[in-house]
């Protein structure tokens, strides 16, 4: 899995590059095995210079894997906390379309199982 981090309006420290290599690295765990081609690209920054109150940091994730694109984007008070919800977010988004293309595939072969148990017993009667 590739991971490309991008900050904005601040200065990238090593421990918030390692805390969030932390928590997007976990993403190996619910994606396909042996999918070199997964690549995410996050963003974290400030978006505002003057206020100290509010939603002040952002984090943004954009995943691809297998077909897939998925995006997910998260306004907090704390980086930190910015981080860990756009994980959860992205992670709701990932089981949600596997879940999605399991469901398919099994109503698409249930279909198919159908059609062939119908043609069998239709050509018994003859």
């Amino acid at each position: 899995m590739k991971i490309n981090i991008k900050a904005t309006n601040f200065e990238l420290t090593e421990a918030i590059k390692s805390y969030l290599e932390e928590k997007l690295g976990t993403l190996e765990r619910i994606l396909p095995v042996g999918d070199e081609s997964v690549m995410v690209d996050a963003e974290v920054g400030k978006i505002t210079k003057h206020h100290q109150h509010g939603d002040v940091f952002k984090a943004e994730v954009n995943l691809h894997f297998a077909h897939y694109y998925l995006r997910a984007e998260a306004y907090e008070g704390d980086l930190y906390a910015a981080i860990d919800e756009v994980r959860d977010e992205i992670v709701r988004q990932v089981n949600a379309s596997i879940a999605k293309k399991n469901t398919l595939l099994r109503r698409g072969r249930r279909i198919l199982k159908g059609m062939i148990h119908g043609v069998a017993f239709w050509r018994r009667k003859k």
